[in-house]
Parts: structure tokens; C-alpha cells; sequence
């Protein structure tokens, strides 16, 4: 049943990106401008969670949104599935994602979120990565917009202990915003290389961290503070991984 499920959101997904290729045809020759196609964005991203609801039954709540200021930040969260890096585009309007180049390469959608724009980077380059992510991040926060980085940099087990990789320090240090750490479990449900499983991903809004704190300080209120919230879940993961395996 959760396969046959899976297979029916994945139709759903498809069908439904299917039908943005009209307006993306549209704001192509409007000349891509910027808040519509993220106002799209948010439609397409707000699609594919009502598809995990009712089809899959993969449902989600918020935990600590008052910690999140009304002013522009810095969003350090983890990152476990493909779950988060849609559901932001939703649950933080007009968050500029720091997103790997790969992700432009989807169909229809890496169109939309590279005119949203979010901030590309090309992790095979490490020095142009991270004057690409400040940059961005700078023209982002100058239009009023939030910024998010899932600093492992890649999808981690919920089993796995954190490691930043340190590029988020630099871009903390430099933008100067003030810090809400992000605890995700969405590998619980919807693992890498696994099917979709119904269940509530809980999205955990930490307390906020203060500009101006030495790297040691930002670290341990952001890896430390993410993993130890993580530990709420992880006595769930290996059980959950075999139901979603068989």
C-alpha cells in the first residue's frame, strides 16, 4: 500500500509541474519577473504538500514560529529529504534557498527557482561557491527577503551526527543577520532512496541567536542545538527505515 501510494504522489507531481510550463511560458516572455514567478513558486511548492497530505498522508507542524523575528535572518537548518528545501519556499515566503546547481536542472521547477531567485552555487568550486553565496545573500536581505542554508551540504541520516561544513560561518559573519536554527525530522518519512510514508514532520524553530557571535558561540548554538533537538527522534529512525524499506 505505501508503494502504490508513493508511485500515485510521483504521477501527481508530475502532472502537476506539467501544468506550470504555461505560465512559465508566460513569465518567459514577460521577461521573468521576479515576485510573480515567486508567488508561482509558492503555488507549485503548496501543490506538491497538499499532494503528500492527501495522497500519501504526510502531514506537518510547526514548533517555536515565535522565535522566528519579523525582520530578515539567517535560517541554519538540517536537511534530510527533498521535503524541506520545497516546504520553505511555503512555510518562509520569499526565503532565498542557498541550493546546490543540480537542483536548476530539474524540469519546469529549477526554471522557477533559479528566477526567484534563489542563491545557485556550484559546490565543485568551492572559493566561487562561497562569494556566490555571499553575494547573493547580500542583494537578498537588501530586498527584504530571509535567507536558508542546510549547512551539511548534503542530505544526512537521522541517525547520523551534524557536521557544518563551514561556509555558514563565513556567510554569518557577513551578512550580519540574526540566526533561527531549524530542526527538520523529515527522514523519518521520506528518506533518500526510500518510498514516502505517512506520518507529521515536525519542523522545530530553535531559540535565535544574536549577529556578532564568535564561530565557536555560532556553532554551538546552531550544530549542537539542531543535533541535541534531533535526538527527540532518532530513537524512531531505525525502526521506521525497516516499515519503509519493506
Amino acid at each position: 500500500m505505501a508503494r502504490i501510494r508513493h508511485y500515485s504522489f510521483n504521477g501527481y507531481w508530475a502532472v502537476w509541474t506539467a501544468l506550470f510550463l504555461v505560465p512559465l511560458a508566460l513569465f518567459a516572455l514577460a521577461g521573468a519577473p521576479a515576485r510573480p514567478i515567486r508567488a508561482a513558486t509558492r503555488l507549485w511548492a503548496r501543490g506538491i504538500l497538499f499532494g503528500l497530505r492527501h495522497i500519501v498522508g504526510l502531514n506537518y507542524v510547526e514548533e517555536g514560529r515565535e522565535h522566528i523575528p519579523s525582520e530578515p535572518c539567517l535560517f541554519v537548518a538540517n536537511h534530510q529529504s527533498a521535503w524541506e528545501t520545497l516546504a520553505f519556499l511555503v512555510l518562509v515566503p520569499d526565503v532565498a534557498i542557498v541550493a546546490k546547481r543540480e537542483l536548476v536542472a530539474i524540469p519546469v521547477v529549477g526554471w522557477f527557482l533559479r528566477r526567484s531567485p534563489m542563491i545557485i552555487i556550484d559546490r565543485s568550486n568551492g572559493r566561487e561557491a562561497l562569494r556566490t553565496m555571499i553575494e547573493m545573500g547580500r542583494e537578498a536581505v537588501a530586498a527584504g527577503r530571509s535567507i536558508l542554508i542546510f549547512p551539511e551540504g548534503t542530505r544526512g541520516a537521522m541517525s547520523e551526527q551534524l557536521q557544518f561544513k563551514r561556509g555558514v560561518e563565513l556567510l554569518y559573519g557577513k551578512l550580519g543577520l540574526p540566526v533561527v536554527p531549524v530542526a527538520v525530522n523529515s527522514g523519518l518519512y521520506w528518506p533518500g532512496g526510500s518510498a514516502t510514508r505517512p506520518g507529521t514532520i515536525v519542523v522545530s524553530y530553535l531559540a535565535r541567536l544574536a549577529p556578532g557571535l564568535s564561530s565557536t558561540e555560532f556553532m554551538q548554538g546552531t550544530e549542537r542545538v539542531i543535533d541535541r533537538e534531533l535526538d527527540r527522534w532518532r530513537p524512531m529512525s531505525r525502526p521506521v527505515a525497516e516499515t519503509v524499506d519493506a
